[in-house]
């Protein structure tokens, strides 16, 4: 007999293979855009719900619906929005249009890399890439490696903030006047803007995640 456990875990996989239950998550997912077009487009123009109730006729109650992606505004509904807030009804849907990118990386597939600065047994592994995006933020995780071979930095700059893990070893690491013992598990967060880089490395080899993060007026010289 199936205990109440397995019959949920059953129940579960049956629903998440209904087509019927894959529509309703993909009309959410386009009511929920919907909805934060029409709260974006408000708020720049600073227009409150109650004068965007006046100029449509729509109760302020549906609108909050709709900001919350609680309902399905008809087109009519949609036209008298566009209207109001001055936009194509073609750009309340576009959160909805767009793609969204992912990278996966398999393990060993990093694509190695050299920077400037790179010095000999200093090994960069590019974790992933996207390009332009709607965040207008770039963001670059690498997977860095300091062998016996490896000799010192010099402090770097760059724009934009650094987030590193150590995974493996133990090095001491500077960023602007001070130095950071860092060993397998810890981590460090920084303004990139400040000299950084590792000074002594004590126990090697050395590993660290390194995740960079910067705008698109800015730009990045890992290292």
């Amino acid at each position: 007999m199936k205990t109440g456990k397995s019959k949920l875990k059953i129940l579960a996989g049956s629903l998440a293979q209904d087509p019927h239950r894959v529509q309703l998550d993909k009309e959410r997912n386009l009511e929920a855009a919907i909805g934060k077009e029409v709260r974006h487009f408000r708020q720049i123009q600073r227009i409150t719900v109650k004068e965007l109730s006046d100029q449509t006729g729509l109760s302020t109650g549906m609108l909050s619906k709709i900001e919350n992606g609680i309902t399905s505004p008809s087109l009519t509904t949609l036209q008298l929005l566009a209207n109001a807030l001055g936009v194509p009804v073609t750009a309340l849907f576009r959160r909805f249009e767009e793609e969204r990118e992912a990278v996966h990386t398999k393990t060993g597939e990093g694509v190695e890399i050299v920077r400037q600065g790179t010095r000999a047994g200093h090994q960069y592994n590019l974790l992933g890439h996207i390009g332009a995006n709607s965040s207008g933020v770039f963001t670059e995780p690498y997977l860095i490696t300091l062998s016996r071979e490896s000799d010192i930095f010099p402090t770097f700059q760059h724009d934009g903030l650094e987030f590193i893990y150590v995974l493996e070893g133990q090095v001491k690491y500077r960023h602007g006047f001070k130095l950071y013992h860092l060993e397998p598990g810890d981590t460090l967060y920084f303004d990139a803007d400040a000299p950084h880089g590792p000074e002594e490395l004590v126990e090697l080899p050395v590993r660290f995640l390194s995740v960079i993060s910067y705008s698109k007026q800015g730009g990045a010289e890992k290292v």
